[in-house]
């Protein structure tokens, strides 16, 4: 037999291995406005550091904040400084850190200031001509949406969205992307008319979390789990995401939008496409997209929306041992507010694959404890070959995706009792990150900004999946309007009454995560 012949050039290993090499941003600046936030602070400027310490970000890369603080540049390396030490994942290194910091600039000015805006772009040009940055940049709006039109429409009048050359500007969106339908399209029509569609990006971090992308691992790169993954054996979902902090302060900013706006509409339904969508052709933007769009079209909801969703306000309780104010004793909060902090929904998908198969959604704060959950629970076996009391106390086969704080998955299933007595009871089987890999997994927003940086959409809801969320979610907040106060649930519980008869009437109850 003859050897294989490989073409000149190629060799499978070597290829397999550049596969795996990191991703590395080119020449690119990023720009910031809102850098006063928690958000930055906490989350943004430790993420590029975390970047730069992975070296993955380019030695030219470029940071500037945009504020209305009256700062000279070095003021706002101090900041980035401090937030760095306090809030980044990975060590400190004084080489990193100066490589990052002599790229750091700051613009003072206000949203509606031309010199401002004006002064910014004289700062990105010469970054391009003495940083290196090649004319990419990226513009991270890390703003209250109202200030999005004003900001996209200064980024027009001075030039800063238009590319030259080849080269590329984005821009990046963080929710709420409106606050119904007709304001997200709105919203849409005034960011697409300064930017390419395929030049926004829209922020939802949960998508940047390892465990939700090892969904997909888990589903479509093994053949144990996709066979039953489907009406013939899954009884319901349940997708949870539990916060145990109230609104700290924030009564103004929260009151109006309340946990559906804040996490079902996003969050929650992302999840659901993810979990409930057919496997896509590739993992390319387009066609993660295209599988996505089509769970969402296919959510139906329930008829009778009082009986099959809830909604409610936190009052004072015990949480951690420690005695908590209601959310009507928040600052600032309006003592006629109908906002709620406490929402569960039910959907229904109408595909071959999920018919007659219920997806609960629920979230809420001031809850028993912080945690984001998928729960896939089965149908129990059609025949039990055991007495009524051998398997009294068993329950539904199960698997849980564990998307925070302890990321992982855990399967339940039923198992015999050590002893002389037939007895079968619930066990698991768990994994996790933590334990299974010596890498730490990076920060959500790691993985979007240079995402971002790289022009790689794949994790990023297009304008379709925004409508149609909205579209799901608008009738239940239209029902709610008009339906009276939300129902009340103590702080440090699991929610209102009303949420565990909504999963009664339906034979069910919520799992204790």
């Amino acid at each position: 037999m003859s050897p294989v012949k490989v073409a000149a050039g190629h060799n499978p290993l070597r290829d397999a291995r550049d596969r795996r090499l990191p991703r590395i941003a080119g020449p690119c600046g990023l720009v910031i406005f809102g850098v006063t936030g928690d958000l930055a602070r906490k989350k943004l400027m430790p993420a590029v550091y975390d970047l730069t310490n992975r070296g993955l970000l380019p030695p030219g890369f470029a940071l500037t904040g945009f504020a209305r603080r009256d700062w000279a540049t070095q003021d706002f390396a101090q900041i980035v400084h401090d937030s760095v030490k306090e809030n980044a994942r990975t060590p400190f290194r004084e080489a990193t850190w100066r490589q990052l910091s002599e790229g750091i600039r700051f613009v003072q000015g206000t949203f509606d200031d031309d010199d401002a805006f004006d002064r910014l772009r004289d700062t990105v040009e010469d970054l391009d001509v003495h940083r290196g940055t090649g004319g990419n940049h990226a513009f991270y709006l890390s703003v209250p949406p109202s200030a999005f039109p004003v900001v996209c429409k200064q980024l027009a009048r001075s030039g800063l969205s238009q590319p030259h050359d080849g080269k590329w500007r984005r821009v990046v969106i963080e929710k709420p992307f409106g606050h119904d339908l007709a304001s997200a399209r709105e919203l849409q029509d005034i960011v697409s008319s300064v930017f390419r569609p395929d030049d926004i990006f829209r922020i939802d971090h949960y998508l940047g979390k390892e465990t939700v992308q090892n969904l997909l691992a888990l589903r479509f790169a093994n053949q144990l789990f996709e066979p039953i993954w489907n009406a013939n054996y899954v009884d319901h979902v349940q997708i949870t995401m539990a916060e145990d902090i109230g609104i700290g302060g924030r009564a103004g900013y929260y009151d109006g939008i309340g946990a559906a706006r804040d996490v079902i509409q996003n969050h929650l339904l992302q999840l659901l496409a993810l979990t409930a969508m057919e496997e896509p052709v590739s993992f390319s933007a387009h066609d993660l997209r295209a599988e996505k769009v089509k769970v969402l079209s296919a959510v139906r909801l329930p008829r009778d929306l009082g009986r099959h969703t809830a909604h409610a306000q936190y009052a004072e309780g015990w949480q951690g041992g420690e005695k908590v104010i209601g959310y009507s004793q928040e600052e600032g909060f309006n003592p006629h507010s109908t906002t709620e902090t406490f929402a569960a929904v039910r959907v229904d998908i109408d595909t071959r694959r999920w018919a007659g198969v219920p997806f609960y959604l629920r979230t809420g704060k001031r809850l028993a404890k912080r945690v984001t959950e998928i729960a896939i629970v089965f149908k129990k076996a059609p025949h039990l070959p055991f007495e009524s009391t051998a398997t009294a106390e068993l329950g539904k086969n199960a698997l849980v995706i564990r998307v925070q704080p302890d990321e992982g998955v855990t399967l339940r299933f039923g198992a015999k009792v050590p002893g002389t007595a037939m007895e079968v009871r619930d066990v698991t089987m768990d994994f996790g990150y933590g334990h299974a890999f010596t890498e730490a997994s990076p920060e959500a927003y790691e993985r979007l900004i240079l995402d971002v940086l790289l022009g790689d959409p794949p994790l990023f809801p297009q304008n379709e999946e925004v409508e149609l969320s909205w579209k799901i979610l608008d009738p239940i907040i239209d029902y709610w309007a008009t339906h009276g106060k939300p129902d009340e649930y103590r702080a440090g519980t699991w929610g209102p009454q009303s949420a565990d008869d909504m999963m009664a009437r339906d034979g069910r109850t919520w799992r204790l995560p």
